[in-house]
């Protein structure tokens, strides 16, 4: 396990603004996402207070790379070579890479853009045997909130790859659940350690959100295929939001998580997409990067509708 970022120094936070959104962020805690609130202070993201941050998981949203979600058991084959990482705590499997809890460094931050830059070389306890260097930019322009990453190979062989974000939305308004709307080609049947052990197959009706309805009660940890990169929360005639992916975010994953927020989650590729590639599964998108090569794509929230009140 790799040493507390917190126990050498206390995090700093850096914030944009502009007419639509107040975004604060944690360079030094996987240059994740603390809070998302439009300019009136109304949550986006779940919020989250900064003197109770212990791990990226309890901020609003994290970057995970070199691959998202989990492995199970640590461990896949590639190449002839049988790759083994260490557990995450309390489980047999790994999850969501390992840049979410590091430094970043800081390039560039004006009001509206930030900029930070992860080089794996720098950590001699990596839980991934190639080295890599990753960028996370952050950009507020009128109502759209971009985030865009790319993740480069910067060892001199072949590199399985992957990469996603995490945003926790808030969800409730009063009594309001938003709906939720999203079009996908299929989705993962799992096992009870959320991972899938085969491709992805027809959508049932309690995992079907084609049109507009709320998630309510259900408990959600699914990963779906073929997404066309776009999804939508609505809240009544009152308020949307939009997200809008490119092309590379092919994966969609949904979950529930305890405190009532709801993940929604544009990733590269399937859950344990690694092993699925390695049995023969085909549609996982597991990439593989040459040295030097990159993998990069952009997310956008768009707000529409009354979040000014």
């Amino acid at each position: 396990m790799h040493p507390d970022p917190l126990a050498a120094r206390p995090l700093q936070v850096v914030t944009l603004q502009n007419e639509h959104f107040t975004l604060e962020t944690v360079p030094e805690l996987g240059a994740s996402v603390l809070n998302l609130r439009s300019a009136s202070g109304r949550a986006i993201l779940r919020s989250v207070v900064l003197s109770g941050v212990k791990t990226s998981s309890q901020c609003a949203s994290f970057t995970l790379l070199p691959y998202s979600n989990r492995i199970r058991d640590a461990r896949f084959s590639f190449e002839g070579r049988e790759v083994l990482l260490r557990p995450s705590s309390g489980s047999t499997s790994v999850q969501h890479g390992d840049v979410r809890n590091r430094p970043w460094q800081v390039q560039h931050a004006s009001a509206t853009h930030l900029i930070c830059d992860f080089d794996s070389r720098a950590f001699a306890d990596l839980n991934w045997p190639w080295a890599f260097t990753a960028r996370v930019e952050y950009h507020l322009s009128g109502p759209h909130f971009d985030t865009s990453v790319t993740l480069t190979n910067a060892d001199t062989s072949l590199m399985p790859a992957g990469m996603g974000l995490h945003p926790y939305f808030a969800r409730w308004d009063g009594d309001t659940d938003p709906t939720l709307s999203f079009q996908a080609g299929g989705v993962y049947l799992t096992d009870a350690s959320s991972i899938p052990s085969a491709g992805a197959g027809p959508i049932p009706p309690e995992l079907d959100f084609s049109r507009p309805r709320a998630v309510g009660a259900q408990a959600l940890d699914q990963v779906y295929a073929s997404w066309d990169g776009v999804a939508r929360l609505s809240w009544g005639q009152e308020r949307a939001l939009t997200i809008t992916a490119d092309s590379v975010y092919s994966h969609l994953v949904l979950f529930t998580a305890p405190d009532g927020s709801l993940a929604v989650e544009p990733v590269t590729h399937a859950t344990d997409a690694f092993n699925l590639a390695a049995r023969g599964i085909h549609g996982s998108d597991m990439r593989v990067l040459e040295p030097g090569q990159s993998v990069s794509g952009a997310v956008r929230f768009t707000l529409e509708g009354a979040w000014a009140k």
